[in-house]
């Protein structure tokens, strides 16, 4: 469960220009994770991406690997 969270900030952190202001804040609820990132105002829209292209490769990355956990992985990307 933790590698979810790393794979999350690894990724991040090697789109944007500040890796240092990347933050992955994890909640945990009966059957859902919720994987909220935080990114510096500048690099919003390198991670978001054209059309939000680059946030639904993220969330698809982390889905698949988050297939053996047995709970559902959410992404929130906050500004």
């Amino acid at each position: 469960m933790a590698e979810l969270q790393t794979t999350l900030h690894d990724i991040a952190a090697a789109i944007v220009d500040t890796p240092d202001e990347v933050k992955v804040i994890r909640e945990e609820d009966d059957d859902t994770i919720t994987l909220t990132l935080t990114v510096a105002p500048d690099d919003m829209g390198m991670v978001i991406g054209r059309h939000g292209r680059i946030a639904k490769a993220i969330r698809t990355v982390i889905k698949a690997a988050s297939a053996d956990c047995g709970k559902r992985v959410n992404v929130e990307i906050r500004d």
